[in-house]
């Protein structure tokens, strides 16, 4: 899910009323678990606002711990979660938090997030644009920035290099037109692409300016990507879903559409080789 989860807050529409009236709801807000079972290596990229479950979920091996948490960018749902490593919480020392130079700072310099440095809960460590990052003998992970509302650090994707294969995770960007790279260039070169499927179309956020939360609508991107090879359609998986996408509800026109293409929308649980 996008950053607000479902039920989101304030929404009155069909799509959370029954999650609100039940008092529960299994989706997540976005994350991706990234481990190297061979060395029982395990790395988070986002800390969500559900990074609790998140944690359960990947750490399931009780003699498992986490290695470190990778951060797209500073908006809410992609790294509030870091507030539970603190002490009132978890209390952790010295997780480490990789992050791009101008989200370095931002942690570093602002409250409550410095806090957690200066306690040691967590060691900071700087990534840079298209530099790889090589976590184990089998695991690399190779940050590229992409264009998007950038108030306080830059925004990256990240391209997770495993030993046999690759994926390639990008939650949030404004629009693909607007990256200096091509998508479909770079879909070609992984066997995984989770990509930004925030909004199905600009007509269901009705009671905002679309224009101020810029996403490429899944239907810009089934159309961008219609001429895909049917193997490299496959690979994609729409991700980071508003809680107003129709693409939430597995019997909705808007998902069919999107399988009947050829293309995929991720659901919490499922698990992919590298």
């Amino acid at each position: 899910m996008q950053d607000g989860g479902m039920p989101h807050l304030g929404c009155v529409k069909s799509c959370c009323k029954d999650y609100f009236e039940k008092g529960f709801s299994k989706k997540r807000v976005v994350s991706l678990g990234v481990l190297d079972s061979k060395e029982n290596k395990n790395y988070l990229i986002e800390a969500s606002p559900d990074i609790s479950i998140q944690l359960n979920e990947l750490l399931k091996n009780k003699s498992s711990k986490l290695d470190g948490i990778f951060i797209t960018h500073a908006h809410i749902g992609h790294y509030s979660g870091l507030i539970n490593l603190g002490k009132e919480v978890a209390n952790t020392s010295k997780t480490p938090l990789y992050l791009m130079p101008k989200m370095t700072q931002f942690i570093s310099n602002n409250g409550p997030w410095d806090q957690l440095v200066k306690l040691e809960n967590i060691e900071l460590r700087e990534l840079f644009n298209e530099k790889e990052e090589k976590l184990t003998e089998n695991l690399t992970i190779v940050p590229l920035k992409v264009p998007h509302r950038d108030e306080y650090s830059e925004t990256v994707g990240y391209k997770i290099i495993g030993p046999k294969k690759k994926a390639l995770f990008i939650p949030d960007i404004d629009k693909w037109s607007k990256w200096e790279k091509s998508i479909e260039s770079l879909i070609s070169q992984v066997d995984y692409a989770f990509l930004d499927g925030t909004f199905y179309d600009g007509n269901e956020v009705n009671n905002r300016d679309i224009s101020q939360i810029p996403h490429p609508f899944i239907i810009e991107s089934l159309e961008l990507f219609k001429g895909l090879e049917e193997s490299d359609k496959n690979k994609i998986y729409f991700i980071h879903l508003n809680h107003t996408n129709p693409a939430n509800n597995k019997d909705s026109e808007a998902y069919k559409s999107i399988k009947a293409k050829g293309f995929q929308v991720a659901q919490m649980g499922m698990t992919f080789q590298l």
